[in-house]
């Protein structure tokens, strides 16, 4: 076999496959890296600036190895583009024989036992859900893996997908009819069989890291796990690593058992008493907060004088029902898990009123229909080192937005990571916290950490450009600013800009003032506002008229390729620190203030620098982009903490002269 350096070079086996490959001593040397932390079962944490190559970096040394891997990726889009494209084509460079499995939630693949019930019941949304039974027929007919990303027929957005796949409470196991041929139990087959499996992190939480189903073969038997998009992960883990209950599952569970009673036990009138008032207990707690959506402290709940009385109702309806179908169980499959679910969600909604410790943060989001109840961990660094410990293998973090200023402290300490060698893990934790998370000898985790900065020429292709005179950010005509600020900018670039909002409102606003400008400037550029149409139909469109403005919110600011001039101007609006209301984060400050730590430097601010790492790095996407980053936020400039944030980015000019930006478009344009 080839060394990496001849894998990797110009001449190589990987540019002998792939056209227009230029070998790059970035991706050869995080490869190198990668390769070290397999065989010493190592950490490493890697970020790879854009046009690094860093699939490639690390499926080449994974593929070599010549153990088990698990890789797992931000999003089930970037899932779909590894196991269809990129593993393919390393594998086939390389010649490497190894087994690849494609491994999804359950939510992803059809359903044969609810799709004969809901084609049996009719139980469809709409009469357009309806007219997609015939096609899901004949898609089950036809396919091998039942994933629903395969059935080009039934959008993957369309509703009739919930009533045509199963849930993990609503599954039957192998008590169902139809469990040799499920499609579920067929996909982790392959992936318990195969040398690499590729994952999603909510995936891997989820179904590997709780031991969800049987699964647990997959990460003892595995040599190395990889983490691709590794900065959404404390996101992520936050979520599984908690506990959330919700009226939707109760509504759910009251209609699966009155379901289940026609069929096996329509003679048993308590239980159709009993489905009747749980799901009217469910509705009732939504309704105990009114009309208001939103998200909700546990101190809030409680100055609701109906949620109290409404959730000890709820309860005392759930115990009467696994009351009423522990006496019916026995009938059938169907009434057993449902009995099992309701002892399920009654544990999980204890555990929500009465926590063990004081280590979870308590708090409800109210949706239009249902109110979702959550306990959330303060902090996942003890929860996720066990997971490290657990077993030796190489764990490998990477992404292009991971550091602030070089550095990883935030995001070991975030983490549970140990700290890379020359810096002092101790000097943050406190006696307890050190002693807990220490490693004995014969279990010592050793952190790697580097940063390879984007291969391509940023002070001649790019323009930072932080405008003069805007007001402070809270101020009431702060986005009116912005868009006045932006607008001669946006006329220099003849379209093909992004607009970066932090808030709908301000998305939205963004988008009227917009349209306004370009009304009295007599401009017809083509506007795109997120929300109206999906994600990908929005970018295609915007990619195919070549000078479009699209104003978006968190959805488009990571995950987003757009090359040559289509895109040539970003502007993101303010510096995206997460909004302080935020029941969980309000929390966090307080718990880590009390340990004489300052969230602000240790939590916040590297949180905003990565989702600003992100938003700028959706300008410059290969070698022959030129383009200007407007940050419009003067905090920028007038904080301390401002330098932090713009050191962070690549080596672009800076300018708060917007005389220099022009020139830059005119010069680009010639």
């Amino acid at each position: 076999m080839h060394s990496l350096a001849k894998i990797f070079a110009d001449d190589g086996p990987l540019a002998q496959k792939i056209s227009g490959y230029k070998g790059r001593a970035q991706q050869l040397e995080m490869a190198e890296r990668i390769a070290s932390a397999i065989t010493g079962q190592n950490i490493l944490i890697a970020e790879a600036g854009t046009g690094t190559g860093k699939t490639f970096a690390y499926l080449v040394p994974t593929m070599l190895s010549g153990g088990k891997v698990i890789v797992s990726t931000g999003t089930k889009t970037l899932q779909d583009q590894l196991f269809n494209k990129d593993v393919p084509t390393v594998r086939d460079a390389l010649g490497a024989p190894i087994q690849v499995a494609l491994l999804k939630g359950r939510a992803n693949y059809l359903c044969h036992y609810h799709l004969e019930l809901a084609s049996r019941e009719g139980r469809f949304a709409s009469k357009e859900d309806g007219a997609y039974l015939p096609k899901l027929r004949r898609f089950l007919q036809t396919t091998r893996t039942g994933d629903k990303a395969e059935c080009f027929e039934v959008p993957e957005t369309a509703t009739v997908w919930q009533a045509v796949t199963s849930t993990r409470e609503n599954c039957l196991g192998q008590d169902c009819p139809n469990h040799k041929e499920c499609f579920v139990l067929a996909a982790r087959r392959e992936a318990v069989a195969a040398d690499l499996v590729v994952v999603n992190h909510h995936l891997f939480f989820a179904d590997v890291m709780l031991r969800d189903e049987g699964m647990a073969e997959l990460l003892p038997a595995c040599n190395t796990v990889i983490f691709d998009e590794a900065h959404q992960l404390p996101e992520v883990a936050t979520l599984f690593f908690g506990d959330t209950v919700s009226t939707a599952q109760v509504v759910e569970l009251a209609r699966d058992t009155h379901r289940e009673m026609l069929t096996s036990a329509a003679d048993c009138r308590d239980l159709s008493d009993a489905t009747r008032i749980a799901e009217k207990a469910a509705r009732d707690l939504r309704l105990s907060l009114g009309v208001e959506t939103g998200r909700f402290t546990a101190q809030q709940l409680t100055e609701r004088e109906a949620f109290e009385p409404a959730l000890d109702e709820l309860m005392a309806a759930l115990m009467r029902l696994l009351a009423v179908l522990e006496t019916q169980a026995q009938r059938a499959e169907g009434l057993e898990k449902c009995w099992q679910r309701t002892g399920e969600l009654i544990a999980v909604l204890e555990k929500w009123r009465k926590p063990a410790d004081g280590s979870v943060v308590l708090w409800a989001e109210s949706y239009s229909h249902s109110l979702q109840l959550n306990a959330t961990p303060l902090e996942i660094s003890r929860l996720f080192r066990k997971q490290l410990k657990a077993y030796p293998r190489a764990w490998i973090f990477t992404s292009a937005t991971l550091a602030v200023q070089g550095r990883f402290e935030h995001y070991c300490r975030e983490m549970g990571l140990p700290f890379p060698d020359g810096v002092e893990e101790t000097e943050t934790l406190t006696a307890s916290e050190s002693s807990e998370t220490a490693d004995s000898p014969d279990t010592r985790l050793v952190t790697d950490a580097a940063c390879w900065e984007s291969p391509f020429d940023y002070p001649t292709q790019a323009l930072l450009y932080v405008p003069a005179g805007l007001p402070e950010p809270n101020s009431p005509q702060y986005t009116e600013a912005v868009v006045k600020a932006a607008f001669p900018v946006l006329q220099a670039s003849g379209g093909g800009a992004f607009f970066l909002c932090t808030s709908l409102r301000a998305m939205r606003r963004t988008h009227e003032l917009l349209k306004e400008a370009m009304a009295e400037a007599g401009l017809d550029f083509p506007i795109f506002l997120q929300g109206e149409g999906s994600k990908s139909d929005l970018l295609e469109r915007f990619r195919f008229v070549g000078n479009g403005i699209l104003v978006g919110s968190q959805s488009f600011w990571e995950g987003v390729d757009v090359r040559g001039e289509a895109l040539s101007l970003v502007v993101i609006d303010k510096i995206p620190f997460a909004p302080p209301d935020d029941p969980v984060l309000s929390a966090r400050i307080e718990h880590m203030n009390k340990q004489g730590r300052n969230a602000f430097m240790e939590y916040q601010l590297p949180r905003a620098v990565i989702n600003v790492k992100q938003g700028a790095g959706r300008l410059i996407r290969d070698e022959q982009d030129r383009g200007v980053l407007m940050i419009a936020d003067p905090r920028l400039i007038t904080k301390p903490y401002g330098k932090r944030i713009w050191r962070s980015l690549p080596p672009m000019k800076r300018t708060r002269d917007v005389q220099d930006v022009l020139d830059f478009f005119a010069k680009i344009r010639n």
